[in-house]
């Protein structure tokens, strides 16, 4: 028996990135960084139940349930999504006046209004407003597709603007905020080729027999498997860095003894001064 090679690619690849978030997770929790990214790690928790319940439920469910539990799913991952960016701005650019601040959340939001609106094909109105179940999740995978490009727009604004003016405001290249949003660019940047990649390739691709429908299918896999091993990458990046404590907090760990030990000689300097004056004048 031959073993389906794209089948064991996709299983290794599923096998490793399940494996990865779960480190990721032990790594978020166990070295207190959840609780200084709390929407970051929310988000791993979210794609690694979206993960495990597509492995899970798939073939068990009808068709429809299905699609109703995973839509809402990426739809709340849509929205944990929009918070993580809040999240790391704030870490990265905290400091900076209110002015500011909200002069460059409408330049961000705007350019990626205009992807939004530009990129990809829109359904036509009467089917959005239809009174039917149907309806109602086609809506919900609507506003999950444009969600997603939309926070994939946004990601590499924030990370390019993190990448270039971060060191200014305590977010330099060693710091956690930094290296999350390089890991969540970085993946966005994957995606968003993807999908350019996928619609330039439907457009233009040309079907005149079965053969042609397997390497279009082909095709499309392979670019699916990569953009898995990118985001695998991605999470090993992040266990990596986010293990390791930031420069700043190690540099003031260590810098504690050695004031420590500074103000003690210094004290026994003067102690010592003192009981030579003492003798001096008896």
């Amino acid at each position: 028996m031959h073993l389906n090679s794209d089948f064991s690619a996709v299983l290794v690849i599923w096998t490793l990135t399940f494996a990865a978030l779960l480190v990721l997770l032990v790594v978020l929790m166990g070295r207190d960084r959840a609780r200084r990214f709390p929407w970051f790690t929310s988000s791993i928790v979210l794609v690694t139940l979206d993960m495990l319940g597509k492995r899970l439920l798939h073939g068990r469910l009808s068709q429809i349930t299905l699609a109703a539990i995973f839509i809402t799913l990426a739809d709340l991952v849509v929205i944990v999504g929009l918070m993580v960016l809040l999240e790391m701005a704030r870490h990265a650019f905290g400091k900076v006046r209110t002015t500011v601040w909200i002069v460059g959340n409408l330049v961000m939001v705007a350019v990626g209004g205009v992807v939004l609106a530009a990129w990809g094909p829109w359904p036509a109105w009467n089917t959005l407003t239809a009174d039917s179940p149907l309806a109602v999740l086609g809506m919900m995978q609507l506003a999950e597709i444009k969600g997603d490009l939309l926070v994939n727009v946004l990601t590499v604004e924030l990370g390019l603007l993190v990448v270039l003016f971060g060191r200014r405001f305590h977010a330099g290249w060693r710091s956690h905020t930094q290296q999350i949003m390089i890991g969540l660019s970085t993946v966005a940047i994957a995606q968003l080729a993807l999908q350019g990649v996928q619609q330039v390739f439907i457009a233009t691709v040309v079907i005149k027999a079965q053969a042609d429908v397997d390497r279009a299918r082909e095709f499309l896999r392979n670019l699916s498997n990569a953009n898995g091993v990118v985001y695998l990458a991605v999470l090993l990046w992040w266990i990596v860095c986010l293990w390791n404590d930031e420069p700043a907090a190690a540099d003031t760990l260590a810098e504690i003894p050695a004031e420590t030990g500074v103000v003690e000689a210094a004290a026994e300097t003067a102690g010592g001064a003192m009981e030579e004056e003492q003798k001096s004048e008896l």
